[in-house]
């Protein structure tokens, strides 16, 4: 059996010059990659006592919600703004030229809920940041966030120091 590095795709000097660009499509592709990558993730976190899962657009949705599936939770969708139909609160955060702005439901999380955050990968935490607040705003309690990979170089725990971060595979470099 396969591990899971050896379904991630490495493509160096992507997007530019230096980088290790981490494909996640390589997993997605490939249905044993992909099973494997889900039931990693959610055994990282089958521990945590939570209440609903969260997971930000768009590979965040393709994560989480078979992860939501696998432990019988509701899925909760944080999106970029402008995408969702009803009431939402926002919360702007910094990418490497720019900003961008990302938002959920009002109603999505009830106060004291215990939430777990999923996405495709943590590099700088921006994001990741960004979707504690969003929750946190509307009083559920983060208890955990599980991503597929973890890029440790570009220190993004350090960001989110505090909260539980499980990551199924680690790269040292950027």
């Amino acid at each position: 059996m396969k591990k899971l590095e050896e379904y991630i795709r490495t493509i160096p000097d992507f997007p530019e010059k230096g980088i290790m660009f981490r494909d996640v499509t390589s997993v997605l592709e490939d249905a044993e990659g992909f099973k494997l990558a889900i039931d990693t993730m959610t055994d990282l976190v089958k521990d945590l006592q939570i209440d609903a899962i969260v997971g930000a657009e768009s590979r965040g949705f393709i994560f989480g919600a078979p992860i939501a599936y696998n432990m019988n939770k509701p899925f909760c969708l944080i999106r970029k703004k402008g995408k969702l139909p009803c009431e939402t609160i926002e919360e702007t955060y910094d990418l490497e030229y720019g900003t961008a702005t990302i938002e959920i439901h009002k109603d999505s999380i009830k106060p004291g809920q215990k939430v777990l955050l999923v996405d495709d990968l943590i590099a700088t935490g921006g994001t990741t940041e960004a979707m504690i607040k969003l929750v946190e705003k509307l009083g559920g309690e983060v208890v955990g966030v599980v991503v597929l990979i973890e890029l440790a170089g570009l220190k993004g725990r350090e960001k989110i120091a505090g909260y539980r971060l499980d990551a199924a595979v680690t790269y040292e470099g950027k």
